[in-house]
């Protein structure tokens, strides 16, 4: 469970194009924070684990799906979708079914 924190972590903050030293800095941590993460010396706390959720924009449960890999734009295109009517919805559901194929 620990090197999974560690991977997601990791995974996340390079799909949002964040250095190492980026990310501790945008959660308010010395340089090396993120790095002590990555590199095994230490995890993050509870309260701290909750903040880098809010970082991404994701729920707890979706940092340990691991079957979604880029939550952070699945939440983004759920959040962008609410606004469009039934019709663009069911347009777009149709555009990614042609995708997947």
């Amino acid at each position: 469970m620990e090197q999974f924190v560690r991977d997601r972590i990791t995974q996340l903050r390079i799909s949002k194009g964040l250095s190492e030293y980026q990310l501790s800095y945008d959660l308010g941590h010395s340089r090396g924070y993120i790095n002590n993460i990555s590199s095994g010396k230490s995890l993050p706390s509870m309260s701290e684990f909750f903040t880098i959720c809010d970082y991404f924009k994701i729920t707890p449960a979706e940092f340990f799906d691991s079957k979604i890999k880029s939550p952070t734009l699945i939440v983004k295109a759920i959040s962008e979708m609410e606004s469009l009517s039934e019709d663009d919805i069911l347009l777009i559901l149709t555009i990614i079914s042609r995708l997947k194929k």
